[in-house]
């Protein structure tokens, strides 16, 4: 088990040195133009299942959202067409440098609180969810003490079963 352990972090050492030397770089502006652009589409689609529009009504209270969503589209498509001329032009445009690395990494995290809460979510059990997390962050952050996730799995279950049984909070 120990000679498993130890080849993967050979393997995560090196996958991560290889990683770390990788940088992208984004334009900003066209990024946040493009993900707005996307959102306002989204949010075009939700309102009319959103908010109920009667026969009657001259200006009902899709009015105000499905405006605002035509803004941000508009705005988009100007911002994203300004620094794609930018960019055809050779100009200077506002870039990001993103390490791979560091992102991938916030995605793992990231991972590890999605399933916290598919865990909570689909078992209605708080405790389950906080040993997932307990045990996933202390293996994510390469813990080799056993009595880290002993004491870390002890106080995950002592404080639910206090919230549960003592205080009567059912998470």
């Amino acid at each position: 088990m120990k000679d498993f352990i130890k080849n993967m972090e050979e393997k995560l050492d090196s996958m991560g040195a290889k990683l770390a030397k990788k940088e992208i770089k984004i334009p900003t502006d066209l990024a946040a133009a493009i993900v707005f652009f996307i959102l306002g589409i989204v949010l075009m689609l939700l309102v009319p299942s959103q908010v109920t529009v009667g026969k009657d009504e001259v200006v009902s209270g899709a009015a105000f959202p499905t405006y605002l969503c035509y803004i941000m589209i508009g705005g988009s498509v100007l911002v994203a067409a300004q620094n794609i001329l930018k960019m055809v032009r050779k100009e200077p445009v506002e870039t990001k440098t993103i390490n791979a690395l560091v992102e991938i990494k916030a995605l793992i995290i990231f991972g590890i609180l999605v399933v916290f809460w598919l865990i909570c979510n689909l078992t209605e059990l708080f405790v389950l969810g906080a040993l997932w997390c307990a045990v996933a962050f202390l293996l994510f952050f390469r813990c080799k003490k056993k009595s880290y996730y002993i004491i870390t799995v002890a106080f995950a279950v002592g404080i639910w079963a206090a919230f549960r049984f003592i205080l009567n909070v059912n998470f």
